[in-house]
């Protein structure tokens, strides 16, 4: 049975988490004299010499509307790399525990687990790249903490199965982590509403892809409270600066723009697949719910070299396991993916067999 107390590392349950000054006072105030800001401002037109929320107490709230569940219930962080850095140090003992990824996945799952001295043990997706509950289980032991599940998937691009994700949070006793950072690419619902059915899941999703913001780095997490509450313990006090966070909340009130880019950058994925499957060198390309595509070719290396030279820059996904000559290729604009095909027809012509 999943026990939350016994799963967490001794330090961090004995923890006393930094108390910033903006943590320590909530309410209304006109004078701030108490987080030693300089009082002065800064060369900025913006206000920028004040801390930010440190819980980004707003940004929940709308987030929390949207997805009809409490504000308790997220966990705001610089990117989801945070959030995933924050698993492993709640979470895993150095040397002694251990996590479970599914190759081909995310990279930085495994550069946490390096960080955090903890073991890596792969359970690889099987052909058609889902899931192989039985793999997984005969690789985990009483020191595996947490089990990483990327849907849809980096880098193959397809959903896992929501029923084998589901079976695996019931019959695990550590936390499963589900990144859902494509997840609005696809019509398949987020397993957000599954939190409170099983407490060991750990929902990621993130402000970067769908909603465009990559730049601002503001990741999210969803769980059951308990888990949250860990995770605000032990991030550090100011974790997401003012600039993101008021660019975000500006964002929120836009969501309908999203729901249109969106639909746009699926339109555009649809007819670049359409297109990609004419050329002689493209031997497959894989099902998608994300805003790329994986296309396996007759010589991923040479193609990516030629695009190169074009100043076109796709992911060369060759040397990554399951991915043997494949190409990653980001949905763009129609421009760029015009650019691209233009550019692959010209190589097509200067193939010599």
């Amino acid at each position: 049975m999943f026990n939350l107390e016994s799963l967490v590392r001794d330090n961090i349950k004995r923890l006393r988490p930094y108390s910033s000054a903006r943590k320590e006072f909530s309410g209304e105030a006109e004078v701030f004299l108490d987080a030693n800001e300089n009082s002065f401002g800064s060369p900025l037109e913006q206000v920028y010499n004040r801390y930010p929320d440190p819980l980004q107490s707003r940004i929940k709230e709308k987030v929390a509307w949207i997805n009809d569940i409490s504000p308790s219930e997220i966990f705001i962080g610089n990117g989801s790399d945070e959030a995933i850095d924050l698993l492993f140090r709640i979470f895993c003992r150095p040397q002694i525990d251990n996590v479970v990824i599914c190759p081909p996945t995310y990279g930085m799952y495994e550069v946490s687990a390096e960080i955090n001295d903890v073991e890596i043990r792969r359970a690889n997706l099987t052909e058609d790249f889902q899931p192989d509950l039985k793999r997984i289980r005969d690789t985990i032991d009483r020191n595996t903490k947490l089990i990483f599940i990327c849907s849809p998937n980096n880098p193959t691009g397809n959903l896992m199965n929501r029923e084998t994700v589901l079976e695996l949070a019931k019959s695990f006793d550590g936390i499963v982590v589900v990144d859902e950072a494509y997840i609005h690419f696809s019509d398949e619902r987020s397993l957000i509403d599954e939190r409170n059915t099983f407490p060991n899941l750990v929902v990621l999703q993130t402000f970067s892809k769908a909603w465009g913001l990559a730049g601002l780095r503001v990741g999210l997490a969803f769980a059951n409270r308990d888990v949250i509450e860990f995770f605000n313990k032990v991030k550090p006090p100011y974790n997401v600066c003012e600039a993101a966070q008021k660019l975000i909340l500006d964002a929120l009130d836009n969501e309908s723009q999203v729901r249109v880019n969106v639909a746009a950058i699926i339109d555009e994925r649809f007819g670049l697949i359409n297109s990609l499957d004419e050329f002689s060198f493209v031997q497959k390309i894989y099902p998608t719910d994300a805003n790329f595509i994986l296309v396996r070719t007759d010589d991923a290396n040479r193609i990516y070299e030629f695009l190169l030279d074009r100043k076109i820059v796709v992911r060369n996904r060759n040397n990554v396991e399951l991915c043997e000559g494949c190409l990653r290729i980001t949905v763009g604009t129609p421009d760029e993916n015009v650019g691209l095909l233009n550019a692959l027809n010209e190589y097509e012509k200067s193939i010599v067999y």
